[in-house]
């Protein structure tokens, strides 16, 4: 999938949104980006429809381990979502705009609100592995952003605002949350690198210099798209690993999806909860 200009863009994105709503009578304002392992919150929705990326206009393909590359729209409760399980990477060989579109789809569609989660290292020695953590802000070093071309006003301005990125409000329902069930409240910054190679122990050292909490190679294409659009953003990361240099050991991918998978029903039982409140303040 090349994607040209902004107008071609935008009537792509309409396109596959239309696509989309389509085959469903639900109409979300909630969608949720799944990360490495994180995958299973879908498969509890009740009234789902799945559709795969493969079938959705122009839709990037998601070729990473651990991503179902589908998109599944139906009920968590009471609440309607869109739920995209995995995600196109900047290391997959697409573009920042392309990593993005999805996003711009759950807009189209009239999607208000939006959950990014991902899988991460942890930099902060504070945290432990499988530690669930809502990012208050990121550092973009992916060298890429999604909003680089000629700007289409129907989408957001030319020059969108950052400083609150991750709306303040949903990271403070989601810590109330959190201690309600008793996993430990945590927050801090993001820090997007290209991969896919993981972090040298140099690298962390500086990455840590620098004010990082955790490492990733995804989310903040998507949340600058996001905010660009007018969505609010909460983003949760899971500490599946502890960043290169932190532990005496190497790092694998396996251990990423193990962990996703051992913290699965917390995980869950966050998103659950969050979510009804969520709901409840679009239509304040």
């Amino acid at each position: 999938m090349k994607l040209q200009n902004e107008d071609d863009v935008f009537a792509r994105a309409e396109s596959a949104a239309a696509f989309v709503l389509s085959q469903t009578e639900l109409r979300p304002q909630i969608g949720l980006v799944l990360g490495s392992g994180l995958g299973a919150f879908a498969d509890e929705l009740a009234d789902s429809t799945r559709i795969p990326y493969a079938q959705i206009p122009t839709f990037p393909q998601s070729t990473a381990v651990g991503h179902a590359g589908q998109l599944v729209l139906g009920k968590a409760g009471d609440v309607p979502v869109a739920v995209m399980q995995g995600r196109a990477h900047l290391y997959e060989g697409y573009s920042a705009s392309e990593v993005a579109f999805p996003v711009r789809v759950l807009g189209r569609m009239g999607i208000r609100a939006l959950i990014l989660t991902n899988a991460a290292g942890g930099i902060n020695t504070e945290y432990g592995q499988g530690a669930l953590v809502m990012i208050r802000d990121h550092i973009n070093l992916q060298g890429q952003n999604p909003l680089t071309a000629a700007n289409d006003e129907r989408f957001g301005p030319r020059f969108p605002d950052m400083s609150y990125t991750y709306a303040k409000r949903y990271r403070e329902i989601a810590l109330d949350v959190a201690k309600k069930l008793s996993i430990p409240p945590c927050e801090g910054v993001y820090v997007a690198l290209l991969g896919p190679s993981y972090e040298t122990p140099a690298e962390i050292r500086y990455l840590r210099t620098i004010g990082a909490d955790l490492v990733g190679m995804s989310t903040v294409p998507e949340a600058i798209a996001a905010r660009h659009m007018g969505m609010n953003v909460l983003a949760i990361s899971c500490v599946t690993n502890m960043a290169a240099g932190v532990l005496d050991r190497p790092l694998n991918h396996e251990e990423v999806l193990e962990t996703g998978r051992r913290v699965m029903g917390q995980f869950i039982a966050l998103i659950r909860a969050v979510l009804p409140r969520i709901a409840a303040d679009l239509v304040r």
